[in-house]
């Protein structure tokens, strides 16, 4: 190992104790040796690497744990030696967080988005236990991606994908803006080369022309901020080329349309003195409308601040202006590590640490409900790629939500039993839709109702990652609670058709059925049958095997009451539109329940073949619920002949859920309605208002709209 390299490291642990120094230099030597012999695919010896990674880290001042870790990250991995070897001689909390890092470099990324999805998910968990297994990640990724010209262009494409798609978000989400951006400019450059190369030529081209502009603008700025008696570090900075290239894709411009390609920050000592010099830079030169964002007063869920503005200068060059101080500069460069967090008491802890934190641990708390690895993926993947709306709770709490954030996102950012109850909101006062987009400074207000639940149509619109893990939680709950007790009365009535009852069947005769069946428990079997996995007759005929009852004799079961309150677990199909008083029987559905169909349904009809999954069923004469049916309504085509009917229909009892209008621009108009009546009584009832509107020709119930529903 050159010494050069290695003096140029122990310039960067100057923010280090002495004690501390001499544990990371006796890591770098144990991990010389352990490397020793080994080579990159650069052909430069393997220390060099790791030697890298720790230098990475030390310049965002991480503690020496982190530091030593890095120095051994892949000693685990590609030397004999063992977790309980570094742990005696670093300490275990060096060696754990060696241990993460060599279980994430065995993480290999699939083309199968599930495989995808597992090991992303198990990133971030190992993220959420300790931010700093990441940030190691982050920096080995670096590394690696600055010297990838060694390896094949297959991989290179492959590793650079990777890096845009995952660890850049994950890099911007810490607010590590640098690597956050350095990583996309190299994923760039390896993932489409001539892009890259012909953006690059333009921008050289474009920064020959401009230069001479570019100076006479930051002299100005220097000039009028020294006469205001600002001090302020003033430098230009270049656009990266990658977010020219964004630029150019997502607002389909050319490269000649991409004017600001420059940017220019300025850096003061306190807050009052950014806001006075964004007063004097808008003296100077006119600022763009509606390009003013203050990043201070709402900082970015990243715990980024800043001051952004973009001005017109000298021969129409519009320039990006940044105000931030030196403090807020650090954090930007180096987000979650500029205070680092295992240094600090939670009083220390910065608001921005805070909300990191608190991010990391809602990722334990979403891969706590229920669900697989891709839903986890879509569950952050919101979360990850940010662009944020800020809205005001009525107590004037500020909070930071994704743009396209609904109501519904809200409420359960405040709490889940607040979005669980929630059945309307307020924004700025008015009553508006659930699925209403926030747009920044709205005032939200969220309805609750006791015994509201969730409805399975906010999974459309709702953003965040919490709401859509506690809506799917909560319906999946509602479902298995639902199947389960439909399950339930399936089997009871199954057995009683075999001249048995529940009770006679003894507990170790379900255990043993549980065994056979290879299910988790009974309720498991229950809710299989009541979503149509198990069929009844089946279930009944083991039980009654295993037990000392006598075999049944092909009886037939008793009909199932049908009440309409069963929830998710009863479907009524959309092809015939069941209502109470139609003669109905009942299909077991494979993974959605027990589905009604009217007795004449052509549908039903057609797929008879199966007898053991088609059981009797019958309405409850008390049913308490309001049920779909589609009416076509002939009429003739006059002005506010809608507006008739309409009101024919409310004056009956029956509200309207949807309308479509057929006007083949003859003298007659088809109304298709579907409309909601409590059974076929008060169908009738309707049918006979609408007889009497005058411009009324031919009213009739329609079936077979939808043929998606049948078995």
């Amino acid at each position: 190992m050159p010494a050069v390299a290695l003096g140029e490291f122990r310039q960067h642990l100057a923010y280090l104790e002495p004690g501390d120094i001499g544990r990371i230099e006796e890591a770098y030597q144990f991990s010389d040796a352990a490397h020793h012999g080994q080579f990159r695919k650069s052909g430069e010896a393997y220390i060099f690497h790791p030697l890298a990674v720790a230098g990475i880290l030390a310049d965002w001042q991480l503690d020496a744990q982190a530091v030593i870790a890095a120095l051994l990250h892949d000693v685990m991995e590609d030397t004999a030696v063992t977790k309980d070897e570094i742990s005696h001689r670093f300490g275990r909390p060096v060696a754990d967080l060696v241990d993460s890092v060599s279980k994430l470099d065995r993480l290999e990324f699939q083309s199968q988005q599930d495989a995808q999805a597992e090991n992303f998910r198990k990133m971030l968990l190992a993220m959420a236990r300790d931010v700093r297994v990441m940030l190691i990640k982050l920096a080995d990724r670096l590394h690696n991606m600055r010297t990838l010209g060694a390896v094949s262009p297959e991989q290179r494409r492959r590793v650079a994908r990777e890096t845009l798609e995952i660890y850049a978000p994950i890099a911007n989400r810490l607010g590590l803006d640098s690597l956050y951006r350095e990583m996309q400019e190299l994923a760039f450059n390896h993932l489409y080369p001539l892009r890259y190369k012909v953006l690059a030529k333009a921008v050289r081209s474009a920064r020959g022309n401009r230069r001479q502009g570019m100076d006479h603008i930051l002299e100005a700025i220097r000039e009028r901020l020294t006469k205001a008696g600002v001090e302020a570090a003033v430098t230009g900075r270049e656009k990266h080329i990658y977010s020219i290239y964004k630029k150019m894709i997502e607002k389909r411009l050319s490269f000649s349309q991409v004017l600001d390609i420059y940017g220019v920050r300025v850096t003061v000592s306190d807050t009052p003195a950014c806001y006075l010099s964004l007063g004097v830079l808008h003296g100077l030169y006119k600022p763009v409308p509606g390009k003013f964002k203050d990043y201070i007063a709402i900082p970015k869920i990243n715990g980024y601040q800043s001051l952004h503005t973009t001005l017109i200068g000298p021969y129409g060059m519009p320039v990006e202006i940044q105000i931030r101080t030196h403090a807020m500069n650090r954090v930007a460069e180096t987000g979650v590590a500029s205070h680092w967090l295992y240094k600090s008491t939670e009083a220390e802890i910065s608001e921005a640490q805070q909300r990191t934190h608190t991010w990391l641990q809602s990722l334990l708390g979403i891969q706590s409900t229920p669900g697989d690895a891709a839903e986890f993926l879509d569950h952050i993947k919101v979360d990850l790629f940010p662009d944020e709306v800020y809205v005001f709770t009525p107590k004037g709490k500020i909070m930071s939500m994704p743009r396209g954030a609904t109501p519904v996102d809200f409420a359960y950012a405040v709490h889940t039993d607040i979005g669980n109850r929630c059945i309307a909101a307020k924004i700025n006062h008015e009553l508006v839709p659930l699925r209403a987009e926030l747009n920044n400074g709205d005032r939200v207000e969220i309805i609750t109702a006791p015994n509201a639940a969730p409805n399975p149509a906010w999974l459309s619109y709702a953003k965040t990652a919490k709401a859509r893990a506690q809506i799917r939680h909560f319906l999946k709950t509602m479902q298995a609670e639902e199947s389960r007790a439909l399950g339930e009365r399936l089997l009871v009535q199954q057995l009683r058709a075999f001249g048995a009852k529940v009770t006679e069947i003894a507990s170790e005769r379900w255990d043993k059925l549980v065994r056979d069946s290879s299910a988790k428990s009974r309720h498991e079997i229950l809710a299989d049958i009541g979503l149509g996995k198990r069929l009844a007759a089946i279930v009944a005929r083991k039980l009654l095997a295993l037990s000392d009852h006598p075999q049944p004799e092909g009886k037939q079961p008793g009909a199932i009451v049908i009440r309409g309150s069963e929830g998710m677990a009863v479907q009524f199909a959309k092809c015939c539109c069941p209502i109470p008083g139609d003669p109905i029987l009942g299909f077991i559905k494979k993974g959605q329940g027990l589905v009604v169909h009217t007795h004449d349904c052509p549908t039903a009809r057609r797929s008879r073949g199966d007898p053991e999954k088609w059981i009797d069923v019958e309405w409850d004469p008390d049913t308490d619920r309001m049920f779909d049916v589609a009416i076509r309504v002939v009429v003739l085509d006059q002005r506010g002949v809608l507006a008739k009917i309409a009101a024919a229909i409310a004056g009956a009892g029956c509200n309207i859920a949807n309308v479509s209008v057929d006007n083949d621009r003859s003298m007659y108009v088809t109304n298709l309605f579907t409309v909601q009546v409590a059974n076929r009584m008060h169908l009738a009832k309707m049918m006979r208002a609408l007889r009497h509107v005058e411009e009324v020709v031919r009213i009739a119930r329609v079936r077979g709209l939808n043929k998606d529903d049948g078995p």
